[in-house]
């Protein structure tokens, strides 16, 4: 793995002011993202670690700053940190790092600046979610939300030849289905602190047919964790046929990001493997893989991106 330094002037980004701004969200996205930030390092082309680490920098601060405080408030934050997006992608003086680096990034990779436009736009849905109350429900939120904030980073590793066509319709469907998967096990895995905030990500029509409440799950009972754990078998069961879907996703981007994006569909294997197998206990907290497994995940791919190189 090269030096920060060497991954800057590597990507073309000479200028010490610059190669300043790109620390510090290299910084932030290490110490909030950990693992995914050394996947990153690890799995991807030098070229393609300064974008990622600013688009990933800008959807975290996106979210501190509609994540708090009363619906209108979140709306006002929103509208104004839109204004501000935009306004520095146009060229005006960026009034902090998060956007100086941005767009930096989008003047270097063109195709990043309509994902952020539809990032923005999508982030509306989470500035009004309060849970869901049907499963088209869900897939609004997916379709408007989720899959906008996966595109940011996915846009970056999408084949050049994939820019229009059924190729590209391919990329972005596969896409889709990764992101339902990943959505789906998040709504799993945060189910007790969801519910402890007042709604959780599982339709309120499948919480009804299997006689689980919100309440419920804020004092769960074993019969409470035995429906559930009923509710989170079924809802695995959908996880896995999108992450089924979304496993030709690494047939269609190239040789060299390959391993990034095969390591992403493994480590989502061993979580979903994980809530599902946790079941009804999801109510008293979440589940995560196993240390060495993810470990292991990171290892074999990283060998693999070393012969891709």
């Amino acid at each position: 793995m090269p030096t920060w330094t060497r991954t800057l002037r590597r990507a073309g980004i000479a200028g010490l002011d610059l190669q300043t701004a790109y620390g510090l969200q290299r910084a932030l996205v290490k110490r909030f993202k950990t693992e995914e930030y050394l996947t990153v390092r690890l799995l991807l082309p030098t070229h393609l670690h300064p974008p990622v680490i600013a688009a990933v920098a800008f959807m975290h601060e996106t979210d501190q700053r509609v994540d708090t405080g009363t619906r209108e408030a979140r709306q006002q934050a929103l509208e104004e940190w839109a204004t501000a997006t935009r306004e520095a992608l146009r060229g005006a003086p960026a009034p902090g790092t998060t956007l100086r680096v941005l767009g930096d990034a989008v003047s270097r990779h063109p195709q990043l600046h309509q994902r952020v436009e539809d990032f923005l736009q999508g982030a509306r849905h989470e500035v009004d979610y309060a849970g869901f109350d049907t499963e088209g429900e869900l897939q609004a939120y997916i379709d408007g939300y989720s899959l906008p904030a996966f595109m940011l980073l996915a846009c970056l590793l999408e084949p050049a030849q994939n820019t229009e066509g059924a190729d590209a319709r391919a990329f972005e469907d596969r896409c889709r289905d990764l992101i339902e998967t990943m959505q789906r096990v998040d709504f799993l895995d945060d189910l007790a602190e969801d519910a402890a905030q007042g709604h959780i990500g599982i339709p309120g029509k499948d919480l009804e047919r299997h006689a689980v409440s919100v309440t419920d799950l804020q004092t769960p009972t074993d019969t409470v964790r035995e429906r559930l754990g009923q509710l989170v078998e079924e809802q695995s069961e959908l996880a896995r046929r999108s992450l089924a879907s979304s496993r030709d996703l690494a047939t269609v981007v190239p040789p060299s990001t390959r391993p990034f994006i095969t390591a992403m569909l493994r480590v989502q294997e061993l979580r979903l493997e994980a809530v599902r197998r946790k079941g009804g206990g999801l109510a008293d907290g979440g589940a995560s893989p196993s240390k060495p497994a993810l470990l292991g995940v990171l290892a074999h791919q990283y060998g693999a991106a070393l012969r891709a190189r």
